[in-house]
């Protein structure tokens, strides 16, 4: 469609986002039935999955191996597969969870913009929402800029998947940052490949020295398993001093067979929602990345030929807004595995915090089944009335966030938004209002996996 500026857009529901979250939640919406306009800033979608080379996917299933997210986050997996462009869901060789789901980022850009045009839903890409215009508890429209000017955009409900809580915070609805006290939030990461990694010389090396690696590597597997994920080399790494506070390397392979997506740079103290902190994140971040890729080369085996092939659009961000709603889900939620009457989504990942001013990571694990629920009111905030939230900015601690934030978790509750906001308009009621019963029926038929015993 072409648009002038002021061009007033009419739609029942906008979706303010595009990464995992925003995606999943627009292909809901739209198969509801219901008119859904999806808008994104950069020129492609994907979000952290494709700007910031977030890979693999971690997890669909719990450590003991039992698929607890399934839904339109299965169903891309799947079409991923038919086209060649995943392995399906393989083995974690660092030991952390029990799977990890390896994709190409080039081909999931390309067939999630397939999938909501079959859904009849309109993306709207190089569009920044910098306005929100609320009467008394309701957003009524929100104002986008773009390269065509300024549009203002009116919808019966709104999906915020923006991650950093943008829609929310700008609606006045409350947010929350970091953790309690110093408001720190965990650290951001510039993520990069490398090219002509001998991973049979990686292996070999991992297998003659274990106690140079992860504690949870499946070192009696792993001659026969393919490797997909190394963390360690913990020796080479202090022996090389270097200035980022972190004690060891983490790597994935692929997609490519020679290839590794490097998480082992780390940004600490700045503010992902700050534009000057923001801008000295990214500076930082990709001089950490010659300094890593620098090191690896050097120093590790099988990356004696390695070279730097791509570096992140942005910096990764694991922490900045959340919303305070209607329930903040707890620690205690998560490695109790609690259930919840009102659940939407399950997730299997331990709570992973990357600490904000220290070097190492704090892990807990989920007892019970090793999944816990994900319930609907941590994605209703409080004030706004017609207003949904999914992804990393749901409502949880800082220290929760720390497994909701995870690709397959956001995925999840962004269908479990767009599943909401397409029943608000359907019966005319507030998301508040929808029936959950209902919407966990459609979750069920849209292939959620809520129950568990499933």
């Amino acid at each position: 469609m072409k648009l002038a500026n002021g061009t007033r857009i009419d739609t029942d529901i906008v979706v303010c986002g595009g990464g995992p979250a925003g995606i999943n939640a627009a292909l809901a919406a739209g198969r509801s039935g219901a008119k859904t306009l999806l808008i994104e800033r950069y020129g492609f979608l994907g979000g952290m999955s494709t700007i910031a080379l977030v890979y693999p996917w971690m997890t669909f299933h719990t450590t003991g191996g039992k698929q607890v997210i399934g839904g339109i986050a299965q169903e891309i997996v799947d079409r991923l597969q038919a086209e060649g462009a995943s392995p399906g869901h393989v083995r974690d060789t660092v030991g952390f969870v029990n799977t990890i789901t390896p994709y190409d980022p080039e081909v999931y850009k390309t067939l999630i913009v397939d999938m909501l045009h079959e859904a009849g839903v309109t993306v709207l890409l190089h569009s920044f929402v910098d306005q929100v215009n609320t009467v008394e508890d309701r957003i009524e429209s929100v104002e986008i800029t773009t390269k065509s000017g300024r549009f203002h955009i009116h919808a019966k409900q709104f999906v915020d998947t923006s991650g950093d809580a943008d829609l929310a915070y700008l609606s006045g609805a409350p947010t929350l940052q970091g953790r309690e006290g110093d408001k720190q939030t965990q650290p951001m990461t510039m993520k990069f490949r490398m090219r002509g990694v001998d991973l049979d010389a990686v292996k070999q090396y991992m297998l003659e020295h274990p106690d140079e690696f992860y504690k949870k590597t499946p070192f009696d597997e792993l001659q026969e398993l393919p490797l997909s994920g190394v963390l360690g080399y913990y020796k080479h790494w202090k022996e090389a001093n270097l200035p980022i506070n972190r004690d060891q390397v983490l790597f994935f392979t692929g997609p490519g067979p020679d290839e590794v997506l490097v998480n082992t740079t780390r940004v600490q103290g700045l503010d992902g929602t700050d534009v000057s902190d923001l801008t000295e994140a990214e500076t930082l971040g990709r001089k950490q990345v010659r300094m890593v890729a620098d090191f690896m080369r050097g120093n590790l085996p099988g990356f004696e030929k390695a070279s730097l092939s791509s570096v992140g659009t942005q910096i990764g961000i694991r922490e900045t807004r959340r919303i305070d709603g209607q329930y903040a889900l707890q620690v205690e939620d998560v490695i109790q595995g609690k259930a919840f009457s009102d659940c939407i989504a399950r997730s299997g990942y331990p709570i992973d915090i990357h600490d904000p001013t220290g070097k190492g990571v704090q892990a807990a694990w989920v007892q019970g089944d090793g999944a816990y629920d994900i319930p609907y009111r941590c994605l209703l905030p409080k004030r706004i009335d017609n207003l949904l939230v999914a992804g990393r900015c749901i409502s949880t601690t800082h220290e929760t966030l720390a497994t909701t934030r995870l690709t397959p978790s956001c995925m999840a509750t962004g269908q479990a938004a767009g599943t909401a906001a397409g029943l608000a308009v359907k019966h005319g009621c507030t998301p508040s209002e929808v029936d959950v019963a209902q919407l966990q029926a459609e979750l069920r038929r849209g292939g959620a996996l809520l129950d568990a015993e499933a």
